[in-house]
């Protein structure tokens, strides 16, 4: 295995821009259900309208210029190809933090926060809390990708990361992730152990609340806030973990309508955009900009990764790393307006030592409110011994 690490840069062949709006031209599109709003899954009228705009006035060019602005590189771990951002602050003693996107996400969630983590005093910020930033894509999504074998589950990546870490120089460093992330960032605190100085998560699910039914003398002692998340929950397990029960059971057939339509690819991820953004009853664009969600959506079709994307969800849920002790790690976790995150149950499994909760921001924090991400993993990392 080399250790070696390769600078990269985006340079998507004009062909298969062609193809791709090709494809869009020639889209089949189904009939039309009057009345149903989103109830049934996105609107004919949205997808067709979005997809226009994506053919005629969205601009790949520009956004891959954009992107390689950042420093980007690969390398080899464990015998998969591993694509990730590294920008170093321009204060020498700042924290290495390695940040994890889940799915439908990317590492275009974190464009926003690089600088004002990577240079604080440039941004408002104290000095003192600069970190230099590692964002790896995940194995099997966007540049990482495809996988080219089973297996990589979240005990796996963790590992990698770790391995990520060692080979930038980096001894001691903090995690922080959001949906899968906040499966790979917690598990990488147990892998690395005291190599990792805390644990920062948002977006965060299992491990994080009620295994099963709450019993109605213990939902009586809960907050308005957090009945709420119970409902949020309830609605997640019966009418919206659709896309999961798919993903963790038959990947491979899913991913030849994904792989051949980038209709049905967006389709499959602004669905989860609109559903997890803040608010949840408005469009995706009302919490992230358009250009910035098919920026997102073309990472998954340009590298061919819808099905290996899915494949996590697989592994994972086929896994037998389940862990019966407490992490002991410093945790912190950051609860946004559509977050599930309820404390009393995260503390039954994890050292819980910073707690925020926000009444803006959605699953796709860091792009939907960059301030209050920032602010919090800096309160947070700002409160532990970083020597």
């Amino acid at each position: 295995m080399s250790n070696e690490i390769t600078p990269f840069q985006i340079d998507i062949p004009q062909s298969d821009l062609d193809d791709l709006n090709a494809r869009l031209a020639a889209a089949r599109w189904p009939a039309r259900l009057p009345d149903v709003g989103w109830a049934r899954g996105v609107p004919v009228e949205y997808l067709r309208e979005l997809v226009e705009y994506w053919r005629t006035a969205y601009d790949w060019r520009a956004q891959e210029a954009q992107l390689n602005k950042i420093p980007q590189f690969t390398t080899e771990i464990d015998g998969q190809n591993v694509y990730f951002v590294h920008v170093r602050s321009p204060r020498p003693d700042a924290t290495p933090l390695i940040l994890t996107h889940g799915w439908p996400g990317s590492f275009v969630e974190f464009l926003d926060v690089i600088g004002p983590l990577t240079d604080p005093a440039a941004h408002g910020g104290d000095p003192a809390d600069a970190f230099h930033v590692v964002i790896p894509s995940l194995p099997g999504f966007g540049f990482s990708g495809p996988i080219v074998e089973t297996g990589w589950n979240v005990a796996r990546v963790a590992a990698a990361w770790a391995e990520l870490m060692r080979r930038l120089g980096y001894q001691r460093f903090g995690a922080q992730g959001g949906d899968l992330g906040a499966f790979v960032a917690p598990e990488l605190g147990r892998v690395a152990g005291a190599r990792v100085l805390g644990v920062h998560v948002n977006a965060a699910t299992f491990g994080f609340i009620p295994f099963g039914e709450v019993a109605e003398d213990e939902r009586a002692t809960m907050t308005e806030a957090e009945v709420a998340r119970l409902g949020r929950i309830a609605d997640f397990r019966g009418d919206g973990s659709g896309y999961f029960k798919i993903q963790s059971t038959r990947p491979r057939t899913l991913a030849y309508g994904l792989h051949d339509s980038p209709v049905g690819q967006l389709g499959w991820i602004v669905e989860k955009f609109k559903e997890w953004s803040f608010p949840a009853d408005a469009l995706p664009e009302a919490a992230i900009d358009r250009d910035r969600l098919l920026t997102n959506v073309m990472l998954y079709w340009l590298t061919g990764t819808a099905g290996s994307s899915a494949e996590m969800y697989y592994e994972n849920m086929h896994s037998s790393n389940y862990h019966t002790t407490p992490a002991t790690m410093p945790t912190g976790v950051a609860v946004f307006a559509q977050d599930i995150a309820i404390r009393r149950y995260a503390e039954t499994g994890n050292n819980i030592v910073h707690w925020s909760e926000f009444e803006r921001g959605g699953h796709f924090a860091a792009l939907e409110a960059p301030d209050l991400f920032v602010d919090d993993v800096r309160s947070f990392f700002r409160s532990l011994d970083r020597g």
